[in-house]
């Protein structure tokens, strides 16, 4: 039976995995919390790929602080490991510690565990519940849920744009539209993402870096770097381009990649996707994520290709910036849609969550 304090514990194990929002590519975001009764003895969170999964970091604080877990409560937001990665398996440890019971909230979609985890806690006899907060730890870890099960990453579009839905002004001016509050929040998406995708048209006329730049949690390190691919099918990225003048890797995805030997020599990564109609083929694009491992990829880019994944239905969120400005109707469109005939062919979007961000506002929205 699910308790006060099971739920108490289960959301401190949530606000613990969170911690790792920005920083665990392509591994889950993972908390754990260890109780003695009501007691909370340990807490840990996963970091890093390669570094000690929540649990395992948990255990280290409860005898580090002299206690011992036998007999405890283990609560963990994802099913614990059963396999050997880069670390060894979590129910190992749990079942070493003499742990009596665990609850975690949702099953972990890799096939390496999907279950396996917790049937080999029950058989070393310790209790195992699961379901508790489900939805909040899936919503933690949307990108991954999504590749374990279906190989592909959680596709979020971000745009910006005025009250009456324009990106830039006719002469192609749009820096800035949006304040300062939204490009710092900008600055956290790209963090937690494992790539950042835009298309040459955006390259060509903004030359952006699309890199992380927050300050460094520790002053000896720099802020991880998401994959920043570049849509290119003819391969007109200009060489000196903003991209490759920071830290991170770049993956220019284009028709013909026997031509970008001299992007390999700077060492950029250059690989060939399949082209329809004279543009890459998006859905292929999708896949060679999943296959990278990324987990969310946000989408950076015009209303051409912005439109095209929408009109795909290869957009799982978007990410809205409003300001409150009004621009005319000659500036840029938000997206290049088909003409529609009928309202009932619009497309339609659940909101996700909305946020004030001094004058703006951010809409996070979900296609119906």
């Amino acid at each position: 039976m699910i308790t006060d304090f099971d739920r108490f514990a289960m959301n401190r194990a949530l606000v613990l995995a969170a911690r790792g929002l920005e920083t665990t590519h392509p591994n889950p975001r993972v908390g754990c919390v260890i109780a003695q009764g009501t007691k909370i003895i340990g807490e840990g969170w996963h970091e890093r790929a390669g570094e000690a999964h929540a649990e395992v970091a948990a255990l280290a604080a409860v005898r580090n602080a002299g206690l011992s877990p036998t007999g405890s409560t283990v609560y963990v937001t994802l099913e614990p490991c059963s396999h050997y990665g880069r670390t060894p398996p979590c129910t190992d440890a749990l079942i070493a510690a003499g742990v009596a019971r665990v609850v975690y909230c949702v099953q972990d979609p890799n096939p390496e565990v999907s279950g396996r985890g917790a049937e080999l806690l029950r058989q070393a006899g310790i209790a195992t519940e699961s379901g508790l907060m489900e939805a909040e730890s899936v919503d933690l870890n949307i990108g991954y849920m999504k590749r374990r099960t279906y190989g592909r990453p959680w596709v979020r579009v971000k745009l910006a744009m005025s009250l009456d839905g324009r990106t830039a002004l006719a002469n192609g001016a749009s820096h800035w539209i949006t304040g300062e509050a939204s490009r710092a929040d900008v600055q956290h998406w790209r963090a937690r993402s494992s790539a950042v995708m835009t298309g040459v048209g955006t390259v060509l006329a903004d030359d952006p870096r699309l890199n992380v730049r927050l300050a460094p949690e520790k002053p000896d390190e720099e802020p991880w770097q998401p994959l920043r691919v570049v849509l290119d099918t003819k391969l007109r990225t200009p060489r000196d381009s903003s991209l490759f003048a920071t830290g991170g890797e770049v993956l220019i995805l284009t028709e013909d990649a026997t031509r970008g030997a001299a992007f390999a020599a700077m060492g950029v990564m250059v690989e060939a996707i399949p082209a329809l109609n004279g543009r890459l083929d998006l859905s292929a694009v999708i896949d060679r994520m999943g296959e990278l491992e990324v987990n969310e990829m946000l989408v950076e880019a015009g209303p051409t290709l912005s439109g095209e994944l929408l009109r795909q239905g290869l957009v799982d969120e978007l990410l809205l910036y409003v300001a409150p400005k009004l621009l005319g109707p000659q500036g840029y469109p938000l997206v290049e849609l088909p003409q529609l005939n009928d309202l009932q062919d619009a497309l339609g979007f659940t909101v996700a969550g909305v946020q004030r961000l001094e004058d703006d506002l951010r809409l996070r929205l979900r296609p119906r």
